[in-house]
């Protein structure tokens, strides 16, 4: 059976799965790790994300956009700014607890994957 076989089910269980892959993508950049980590100390304008990040305002506007985009993060104008917070900080937190937890049990692992450690991450943000 194939992928691409709409009838035994891979199609549709490729399908199912989606969103998951969609949510865990909106956590697979450092930067937006770090903006999450950084809201859940509370409300922030882009700038003050800026300025902590060091990064540029665009980039962390795409971020943003992306976590937005994700249903991570939520704004609202504060005069010429937008203001951003967690969607759902309770459920961030548990699932970051979690994902530290399986490093923690998987050790090096995931650092050391050719395809997503951090050697295919450095060399991303070489090119």
């Amino acid at each position: 059976m194939t992928f691409k076989e709409q009838s035994g089910g891979v199609v549709a269980e490729a399908d199912a799965v989606i969103p998951a892959a969609s949510l865990f993508h909106s956590f697979s950049d450092p930067s937006r790790l770090v903006i999450l980590q950084h809201l859940q100390l509370g409300e922030h304008r882009v700038v003050d994300l800026v300025k902590h990040l060091g990064l540029s305002q665009s980039t962390v506007s795409k971020h943003l956009a992306c976590l937005k985009d994700a249903g991570m993060v939520e704004s609202r104008p504060e005069g010429r700014a937008s203001v951003y917070s967690l969607n759902n900080p309770e459920a961030l937190v548990d699932l970051l607890s979690a994902a530290e937890r399986l490093l923690a049990l998987t050790g090096d692992a995931v650092t050391l994957c050719p395809l997503h450690g951090a050697d295919a991450l450095a060399r991303h943000y070489e090119e």
